[in-house]
């Protein structure tokens, strides 16, 4: 049986909380804030950061965190190792980037662990766990750390402790027992480490109060599974059980967790045949290498289930498995009936042209719905015909914008033939938003999500905490979209790390800029002449373009300004042009008594909106997305926020607009006119208010972010051989209006 040494109280904090791995969906930010928002003077907080994203997160929060940067790849084990190494605290308390603390759980443990004796080696936490559709649901492990009471012991005298989930982050470790067995704990496969210290330990305490939270990733947001990851999880228990011998009780826990373990792996894990049929063999193996003496099986089917694992009969467990399946397709067929028996016939045409080869000639693009030529897939597809006008794009329009199409724009309406066919056969999909639910995801076709905007507001995932954000919303439906992307565009990091957050699957983010933005670095004098006089702007006057988003509490658009007011206060020398979001198609009564007055114009119905902010002088908006686009091109912006605390608080935003504003900010009619009146809109203060904010969105627009993606995407160039993105000091804006008139 293992022993511990230590006696005696280690100089330095009583807990060393050591926080390690990469910014996985970017969870260790939050974990970072709630630490450093709450230090304690017993409680030394250790960040083993992976990745350049992580060490700057830990890096922000100064002295309360030290920070300790791996480079990227580095792995758990060594991630651990290394912030164990830096740690001074007599206990250890390791902490995956991905999961969290609950509020007062340092506080907890550390005076749990101070009044420990030195005879034990290791502290048993309860947990939460959270997943993508709930947060903080209780684990099954408190009764078990209740029933252990209070007093320290020994495994032997508790075996069944052997059942609690291994989660190395509920095991806190003296760190003195953490050094002498760093062998057994150098290992990536967490499971093993926290079975480890249960089996090393001489004596062990309970604190059974939840104290960690488990965040539960999707597993279609990870890596597939390899064959030999699966056959690791037959040598992991054959491992610790070799830590079992002439320990009965343990031993015999431990192999009843090992063979339900296989069990559900085997049946639920969706294993290729052959992978699974070596799988049940190993497990087989296993079974009988490790019985215990004396061993009996469980009655019924449980036992039946284990029988035929020790026969290693793949064959007749998989007959077992089918017949359960027939019975509960039985009972579905009755309950469904009809219903079920129509699924069955939909989209007969569909799945026909499904059955015909992928043409390698053919992309399908789609913006907003299916509203036009528009945004980041127009732009893609008019630098496709450039690079390669070997491929044929088609749109999907519906009946009422196919009039709108430029000339010669090869198109087909949803619902009919032609779309069931490109749709089936396209070698390339492209989109600013998701396809129908019902459009199948073929192996070697590839989908595009090039998105529509940086985002302020919460998106996917981000939005089930906001009935208002949500209210309609299929969160099963979304991810099963977004599990078709290969490929999802963005325009910085912070966009990047905010759709692996809330849209978390296996897509590859094309870190290369919007390419809807590029003509902000195209555009010449001529584009930002021409386009000033197709609005009427004459010569010598200020356009100030007016882009509100929409509110998910607002049921149609509703200008948040006395517009007549504002323009007479600002003069004949200034027009505003008014863009409605185009959620509120048909809704722009509010507007029409103003469009006669000349100095404000309805532009809600012009496209593109890119040219809209070629012509303006300046931008106001509230929340919408224009505001990091328009930011490319070096122009004031103005920021009218009046109901921040209601959007906040209904929506939820993942940053504080009001401390990062690309501009002055105005919270009533009267500060806005204040601000466009005086030289305040463009100032000093604005203009450094704008710098930095182009600094973090605008980082990886230049210019040739098209380009990078036609030629990453359509031409298969490997991204190392891509036009590299422009310093942000070094790129060059379409000129101001002043600057051509």
């Amino acid at each position: 049986m293992p022993e511990t040494r230590e006696t005696a109280p280690d100089p330095g904090p009583v807990l060393s909380v050591v926080v390690h791995g990469p910014n996985v969906q970017d969870h260790l930010t939050g974990l970072l804030e709630s630490l450093a928002a709450r230090p304690l003077p017993d409680t030394e907080v250790i960040v083993a950061a992976v990745g350049d994203w992580a060490r700057e997160t830990a890096e922000r929060h100064g002295p309360a965190l030290q920070v300790l940067a791996l480079p990227d790849g580095t792995g758990d084990a060594a991630a651990r190792a290394a912030g164990a190494a830096r740690a001074g605290g007599r206990w250890l308390h390791f902490v995956h980037a991905k999961d969290g603390l609950p509020a007062g759980a340092p506080r907890l443990v550390a005076e749990r662990a101070a009044e420990l004796p030195g005879t034990v080696d290791v502290l048993l936490l309860d947990h939460v766990h959270s997943t993508w559709r709930a947060s903080a649901l209780p684990s099954r492990d408190g009764p078990l750390l209740a029933r252990a009471g209070g007093a320290d012991l020994a495994l032997d005298d508790q075996p069944r402790l052997l059942r609690l989930a291994p989660l190395l982050g509920t095991r806190v470790l003296r760190a003195g027992f953490w050094r002498r067995h760093g062998e057994l704990f150098a290992t990536d496969d967490e499971p093993f480490a926290a079975y480890a210290a249960l089996l090393l330990a001489g004596r062990v305490a309970c604190l059974p109060h939840p104290a960690y939270e488990d965040r539960r990733l999707r597993p279609e947001s990870l890596p597939p599974v390899a064959p030999e990851q699966h056959h690791a999880l037959i040598d992991r228990y054959e491992r610790l059980l070799g830590l079992t011998r002439d320990r009965p009780a343990a031993h015999a826990v431990l192999y009843d967790v090992m063979v339900r373990d296989c069990l559900r792996v085997f049946v639920r894990a969706g294993m290729p045949p052959t992978t699974a049929r070596e799988f049940f063999r190993r497990a087989s193996l296993a079974a009988l290498r490790r019985r215990p003496e004396d061993y009996r099986r469980p009655a019924g089917l449980e036992g039946i289930r284990r029988a035929l694992l020790e026969e290693d009969a793949y064959t007749g467990y998989r007959a077992l498995q089918a017949a359960n399946r027939a019975r509960r397709a039985v009972r579905t067929a009755v309950r469904s009936g009809r219903r079920q028996a129509g699924a069955r016939l939909r989209d007969l045409e569909y799945r026909r042209a499904l059955g015909r080869p992928v043409d390698p000639r053919l992309a399908v693009f789609s913006a907003y719905w299916d509203r036009g030529v528009a945004c980041n897939p127009a732009a893609i597809a008019a630098k496709l015909a450039e690079l390669a006008p070997h491929i044929h794009p088609v749109w999907v329009v519906t009946a009422g914008n196919a009039a709108l199409l430029p000339p010669g724009t090869d198109h087909v309406v949803p619902g009919t033939g032609r779309y069931r066919e490109v749709l089936a056969r396209a070698a390339y999909l492209v989109n600013n938003v998701n396809f129908p639910n019902g459009v199948v995801k073929r192996p070697d076709a590839v989908h595009v999500q090039t998105h529509h905007g940086t985002p302020l507001k919460r998106m996917g995932l981000d939005q089930m905490p906001y009935p208002a954000a949500a209210r309609g919303l299929d969160f099963r439906a979304l991810l099963e979209r977004v599990d078709k992307w290969d490929y999802s565009v963005s325009a910085n990091s912070h966009t990047t790390r905010m759709w692996q957050r809330a849209y978390p699957s296996r897509y590859v983010s094309l870190d290369h800029g919007y390419p809807r933005n590029d003509v902000y670095y195209t555009a010449g004098a001529g584009e930002v002449r021409a386009v000033r006089e197709r609005l009427g702007i004459p010569p010598g006057h200020r356009a100030v373009l007016y882009a509100p988003t929409h509110r998910d509490y607002e049921a149609g658009f509703t200008p948040r300004l006395d517009l007549a007011a504002l323009a007479d206060r600002l003069g004949e020398k200034t027009i505003l042009l008014v863009r409605a979001h185009y959620f509120y198609d048909g809704g722009l009564s509010p507007l029409t008594g103003l469009r006669r007055t000349g100095r404000i114009v309805d532009v809600s119905a012009y496209d593109p909106v890119e040219e809209l902010c070629l012509a303006a002088d300046a931008l106001v908006t509230d929340y919408s997305s224009i505001m990091f686009d328009y930011a490319n091109l070096d122009r004031p912006i103005v920021i009218h926020a009046d109901d921040w605390e209601t959007y906040r608080t209904t929506r939820g935003v993942y940053f504080d607009l009001m401390t990062g504003a690309p501009g002055p900010v105005a919270r009533t009619q009267e500060e806005l006119t204040e601000i466009l009146a005086t030289e305040a809109w463009r100032d000093g203060a604005a203009a450094t208010a704008r710098a930095a904010f182009r600094r973090r969105f605008c980082e990886y627009d230049d210019g040739r972010a098209a380009e990078r993606v036609v030629r990453r995407v359509f031409l298969g160039q490997d991204e190392a051989t891509l036009p590299p993105v422009l310093p942000l000091e070094r790129r060059t804006p379409a000129p101001r209006p002043e600057e051509v008139m």
